[in-house]
């Protein structure tokens, strides 16, 4: 017996293995969607946000500036799993990798700033990005739930 197999069986060790981080056929763009979405909200919420001059207004405003910049965050780490993570069929990868590039570069700028410019342009990057993975599948993107969720 090796001193491997005894120090793997003194401390019950167990190779495991996975082809990819997730259950195939789980890949769906909507999680970045609504993170995008959410930046989009907040940016909306902060440049409405009446400076009073107080603390409550200091405080609403770190707790808006906070989700931004999380959900900013949250997007890109969807996204770059999607990139990944998925095989892409049928798609040209250098397409591929300069939307996601892209898709990538304006959510940092989402955190950056408080643009409603860039937090629209981040929303409408991964709609494309959805229309393309949907497309690999046979299926037309949309989106009809997308003003709702958003709210007003």
């Amino acid at each position: 017996m090796s001193v491997k197999s005894i120090v793997e069986r003194l401390f019950s060790i167990r190779t495991a293995s996975a082809h990819c981080d997730i259950p195939c056929g789980i890949y769906d763009p909507i999680s970045a969607k609504i993170a995008a979405q959410t930046v989009q909200k907040m940016v909306l919420r902060i440049q409405a946000l009446e400076d009073t001059g107080d603390v409550a207004h200091a405080n609403t405003l770190g707790r808006y500036v906070t989700v931004k910049e999380e959900h900013a965050e949250l997007c890109k780490h969807e996204l770059r799993i999607l990139w990944a993570d998925y095989g892409w069929p049928g798609t040209d990868a250098n397409e591929i990798a300069g939307k996601f590039n892209a898709a990538l570069k304006l959510a940092g700028q989402c955190k950056q700033t408080v643009s409603m410019e860039k937090a629209e342009a981040l929303v409408g990057a991964v709609d494309e990005i959805a229309a393309i993975f949907w497309s690999t599948k046979g299926v037309e993107y949309s989106d009809p739930v997308a003003a709702v969720r958003f709210g007003a």
